[in-house]
């Protein structure tokens, strides 16, 4: 009979791995290991500390943590935790093919596929019990980082659009500022959530978008004061403010001055004398 025989060369070397079943007693022991370890959270939140940095593991997520880095539990386990967990060892001369495409992972982070990730991870724990250790591990850890990979490139992508959204967001501000703008009426025009175009406004310009609304206002009424001989009224109602009073708030908020004080101390500056 012919066979086919393969010889696999495989970039990690799987140690062991297994699934925790919480009583709500004790926390994660602290220890620093040689390996790399993967947990991934089927239920409840798992609190870890890993050097200097805190995790929140909720369910569906993953982490993973680095070798010779300390980690210990920062709380009590929950009553409903379960998190499967499994080391690995890169391999000597894993990175040294030129033509090899490297897995980008996030050391935290959600996962595309919840129930696929748990019918790996319950698919290494059964050929784990077998007697003879096959390359079977080697290729299920494989594709729990591959899963992993996808994750960390769909985060990525997030953000990438996120930031492209509070770009779009930012030129319907400069724009738009004079008019009865809110941050749902942005959000509409962008076809997306208020929540989440606030979150990312406030990601990419530390602002959220009702500042940032305020903020154009009031620069335009900075330039209108010095440059313009007209009454406050129409300052306001030019940048869309709804009444004078609103107006002076928000201006004095921004700038520490009232518009009229404002007006006396810059209008000088502005005045050519022949």
């Amino acid at each position: 009979m012919s066979m086919l025989e393969l010889s696999i060369t495989f970039p990690i070397r799987v140690q062991n791995g297994g699934l925790f079943i919480s009583r709500g007693k004790g926390r994660h022991p602290g220890r620093k290991l040689d390996s790399w370890e993967i947990i991934f959270v089927e239920k409840g939140t798992l609190t870890l500390r890993e050097e200097e940095k805190e995790f929140t593991v909720n369910a569906g997520e993953t982490l993973l943590l680095w070798p010779q880095r300390y980690h210990v539990g920062s709380e009590d386990f929950p009553p409903d935790l379960r998190f499967y967990w499994l080391h690995f060892d890169i391999t000597e001369g894993a990175n040294a093919r030129q033509d090899a495409k490297p897995l980008a992972l996030i050391q935290h982070c959600r996962t595309v596929d919840p129930q696929y990730l748990t019918s790996l991870f319950r698919q290494f724990l059964t050929e784990q019990e077998k007697i003879e250790r096959s390359a079977a591990l080697e290729l299920i850890v494989l594709l729990i980082l591959q899963q992993m990979t996808q994750a960390a490139r769909q985060e990525k992508q997030g953000n990438e659009a996120g930031i492209a959204l509070a770009w779009k967001a930012q030129q319907l501000i400069r724009t738009r500022f004079h008019l009865a703008i809110t941050t749902s009426q942005l959000a509409q025009e962008l076809h997306c959530n208020a929540d989440y175009l606030g979150r990312v406004y406030r990601r990419v310009f530390h602002l959220t978008l009702t500042e940032a609304i305020q903020r154009q206002r009031v620069r335009a009424a900075e330039k209108m004061l010095v440059s313009h001989a007209v009454s406050l009224k129409e300052v306001a109602v030019a940048c869309g403010f709804n009444n004078v009073s609103y107006f002076r708030q928000i201006f004095r908020r921004h700038t520490g001055l009232t518009p009229a004080v404002w007006k006396q101390r810059y209008c000088k500056e502005h005045i050519n004398t022949a």
